[in-house]
């Protein structure tokens, strides 16, 4: 699946929350979606968790 199309879907999802829960249901749909994107990239190599802790407390990986 290419960015653009990942992207127009989350933009569906986002804006039928919007229509069928109102704002607060939006911002919560909002949240899930960078939750799954987070855990999605920990999960498949792509984002380092640990080095991002480290980095969040001030020290350097490597």
């Amino acid at each position: 699946m290419t960015g653009i199309a990942l992207g127009a879907g989350a933009g569906a999802v986002l804006a039928f929350a919007a229509l069928a829960f109102g704002f607060w249901g939006f911002l919560l749909m909002a949240l899930f979606v960078a939750v799954g994107g987070v855990v999605g990239a920990a999960v498949t190599g792509r984002l380092d968790i640990r080095a991002m802790l480290e980095a969040g407390r001030g020290r350097r990986a490597g």
